[in-house]
């Protein structure tokens, strides 16, 4: 079964999350505790108790997320006989998860993926004030034109301010990310074209988007000093919908990413046709799965987050 890893990305937080695993493997405990020694914080208490609101700050959430992903990863190594080179075809991620994506296959360690998403998501939550930008879902769109019509109700709607794209998830669900008046003028617009419902996002700033030029400008200094390695099998990198394994390459594109859009729709899309049938989402959640059946719906998805799910995985393997 030709396999691909993907890892969540922000808003598949929740308290308690990791806990399971640590609990009961030893490998996680360890991945955690290079986490928290990296950010010189106890970010697995953090996971582990909540509260929830503190959780939910971009710059805990970000590398919290990315150590629940690596802590699912290791167990499947030690556990489950993963080798990710010989195992996957690809790795991707949804917007943070990229750089979850990147640790896995070895083009970035662990603790410097801690470092980077730390300083990543304080970068996005303070590259524009609170309130004065916001993210919808635009819901029910024709499947097939579905980005089009969206793209369309962003380009009307922005009238001098920024309104873009910022992610295409598919089963007919596109985001759209700019200055508050824009994005509900967007929804409006949208309402007239189609989509059967839009809903505005819970939060805390308008991401992937040109407003996120500041963090774009923080993360590409941060990231000009990192080694990045090639990863062991391609990324399907989230503004390309494409497979890319250059260093270099791959650095430029998580610089563009913070502006740019998630293309996962097309990511997905683009593994499906080049033989993937299995994809394997590792960490907090099971969103990426519910979109897996939507956009590929001959393959399989099958999140890996508590114990129970290993013995899923190795049945599957």
């Amino acid at each position: 079964m030709f396999k691909a890893f993907i890892f969540p990305g922000q808003g598949s937080q929740s308290v308690g999350m990791g806990k399971a695993l640590a609990d009961e493997f030893p490998a996680a405990r360890a991945i955690l505790a290079e986490v928290d020694e990296a950010l010189k914080q106890n970010l697995s208490q953090l996971m582990f108790e909540g509260p929830q609101e503190e959780l939910t700050l971009t710059a805990n959430a970000q590398p919290a997320l990315m150590a629940v992903s690596l802590a699912a990863v290791r167990v499947l190594e030690a556990e489950a006989g993963l080798d990710l080179a010989r195992d996957a075809g690809f790795v991707a991620g949804h917007s943070l998860g990229e750089y979850s994506a990147l640790a896995a296959a070895g083009s970035l360690t662990v603790a410097e993926t801690a470092r980077l998403l730390r300083l990543r998501g304080k970068a996005m939550q303070e590259a524009v004030p609170v309130g004065a930008g916001a993210m919808a879902a635009l819901l029910g769109l024709e499947y097939d034109a579905g980005l089009a019509i969206a793209r369309e109700a962003a380009e009307e709607a922005g009238a001098g301010e920024v309104c873009q794209i910022a992610n295409d998830n598919g089963g007919g669900q596109v985001v759209v990310s700019g200055t508050c008046a824009a994005v509900q003028r967007a929804i409006e617009i949208a309402k007239t074209k189609g989509a059967r419902r839009s809903v505005l996002l819970p939060v805390s700033a308008p991401f992937h988007c040109a407003l996120m030029q500041p963090a774009a400008e923080v993360m590409a200094a941060a990231l000009a000093s990192v080694v990045i390695k090639p990863p062991c099998v391609p990324l399907v990198a989230n503004v390309l919908a494409a497979p890319v394994t250059d260093g270099d390459e791959i650095r430029r594109l998580l610089v563009a990413q913070v502006t740019g859009a998630v293309r996962w729709r097309e990511s997905l899309a683009y593994m499906a046709s080049h033989g993937v049938s299995l994809f394997v989402e590792c960490g907090a959640g099971k969103v990426l799965s519910g979109l897996v059946k939507r956009v590929a719906e001959a393959a399989q998805a099958l999140p890996v987050g508590v114990p129970a799910d290993i013995d899923l995985y190795k049945a599957q393997a």
